[in-house]
């Protein structure tokens, strides 16, 4: 199987006008990955604060784009999340990711998200699984 895309991914196709569209600065040396997000009301959960659900796609966006960036062709295995604190909209959240181990069959990657001030909002790790 050979992952192609065309633009439309919710997270950073420029093709996809529902999408959110963000742009990610990769440093291929380091293997990371970072973004900043600033989270409309449209994505909010509880008054003022980010959806969960959109936390954890960032998470798995920046874990998996970087994947695809590096040039693996690979799926998502498994993605934990964890949640430490509100993510408030409107305030930019800054978004890591970075590859942490990669073998024969498999890649494993963590991120996380953080207020200007460099307050932890979440954290995501995720199991890579290497396609033929």
């Amino acid at each position: 199987m050979k992952f192609e895309t065309y633009g439309n991914c919710f997270v950073c196709g420029k093709n996809n006008p529902n999408g959110l569209k963000l742009n990610f600065e990769i440093d291929q040396d380091k293997k990371t990955l970072k973004t900043t997000f600033v989270a409309s009301p449209t994505f909010q959960g509880w008054d003022g604060i980010v959806h969960g659900g959109i936390i954890s796609t960032l998470l798995d966006e920046a874990m998996a784009k970087l994947v695809y960036e590096l040039g693996y062709q690979a799926v998502t295995a498994s993605l934990e999340i964890r949640f430490k604190n509100p993510a408030p909209i409107l305030e930019p959240l800054l978004v890591h990711g970075e590859i942490t181990e990669v073998s024969k069959r498999l890649i494993r990657a963590k991120a996380h998200i953080a207020k200007e001030d460099g307050t932890i909002l979440a954290t995501g790790t995720s199991t890579f699984l290497k396609q033929k």
